[in-house]
């Protein structure tokens, strides 16, 4: 064993003897393992391409329930979800559809169809995250009325997100009102994040997994938006005077890619809990229990029919051998 491999050993032991070290270290090796990195790509590629479809279907749809006033209100709190690249969408906001009320339906249904992509790709990542088998996974029936839901869900956050800076305004500027503000927003993204989480996950996980990740998304995401503006503005110094407005594009697809693993983070927490799959080993032989657990599950996930069965086994390593010859031979 070389210097190198002793020292990653030695780091190896420590997290996995620290029950917190482990426990994230486990979550970070799941999000790995998952391929979290394209998951999160393809979030964010798909919110990029539905954000503006689903910006006008939201300004259609308010523009007959609410007066203007009200409308502007929930636009710009949408747009705020995107530090300082919101202000440049706002520049050129879309605007409600007009027309018949049979175009306008059509209208706005191939709108809806045409951003189910982002829901259909987070419910795969839920999936994916969870190691559901494909036999067990929703249908496209299923899939689509959960897009609609998470839509929905989407949709209502929103406006209480309004209501919600509305009361902040009101409240004034004072150190208490803005910290009482904040606590609301943090358990308003609190509620939206299990209210998407159960939406989006499979019915046989149960709903109690998914509050951990969700306080933990929804607190994380929070404090995104408190220090969001900065994260963008550091993103973008440089690149403003070389890409010129490709520097929007690039500000807005780093900001969907870093909620995207937030999101992904806290649901890979979920699993992680829920399953016990720590400690994790970070370099091998030896493969703990729950290493074999998650390559077990991950195997099983590519069960596509009932009459398919999947079975994983394990060649026993060097460690195990020596633990069983010595129970074997206690004399020797």
């Amino acid at each position: 064993m070389n210097l190198v491999e002793r020292v990653i050993r030695a780091v190896d032991g420590a997290q996995q003897r620290s029950r917190m070290g482990g426990f994230v270290f486990a979550v970070v090796k799941k999000f790995g393992d998952d391929r979290g990195p394209s998951l999160s790509a393809q979030l964010a590629y798909y919110g990029f391409m539905a954000l503006f479809p689903l910006l006008l279907v939201l300004t259609t749809l308010l523009a007959f329930v609410v007066d203007p006033k009200v409308e502007n209100n929930v636009i710009a709190t949408t747009l705020g979800q995107f530090p300082v690249v919101g202000s440049q969408i706002g520049r050129d906001a879309v605007h409600p559809l007009r027309g018949s009320g049979v175009g306008l339906v059509v209208g706005l249904f191939g709108l809806v169809y045409g951003s189910l992509g982002l829901a259909q790709s987070a419910q795969f990542a839920m999936t994916q995250v969870w190691n559901v088998p494909g036999v067990v996974r929703p249908g496209f029936p299923a899939r689509l009325a959960r897009s609609l839901a998470f839509f929905a869900i989407a949709g209502m956050a929103m406006v209480l997100a309004t209501g919600l800076s509305g009361l902040a305004t009101v409240g004034g500027r004072g150190a208490v009102w803005r910290l009482v503000s904040f606590a609301a927003a943090v358990a308003l993204n609190v509620g939206m994040y299990l209210a998407v989480f159960r939406v989006l996950t499979p019915a046989v996980i149960a709903t109690g997994d998914l509050v951990p990740g969700a306080v933990l998304a929804g607190g994380a995401y929070s404090a995104l938006l408190t220090v969001g503006t900065g994260l963008v503005q550091h993103q973008l110094r440089h690149a403003q005077a070389v890409y010129g407005q490709f520097a929007f594009v690039l500000g807005l697809m780093s900001w969907l890619y870093l909620v995207a693993q937030v999101s992904l983070y806290a649901a890979e927490m979920n699993v992680v809990r829920a399953r016990r799959l720590w400690p994790r080993s970070i370099i091998q032989p030896p493969l703990l229990d729950a290493d074999r657990q998650v390559l077990r599950d991950i195997v099983q996930a590519e069960e596509r029919r009932p009459e398919q069965h999947v079975g994983v086994g394990f060649e026993p390593d060097a460690t195990t051998e020596a633990a069983a010859d010595a129970q074997s031979n206690p004399g020797q």
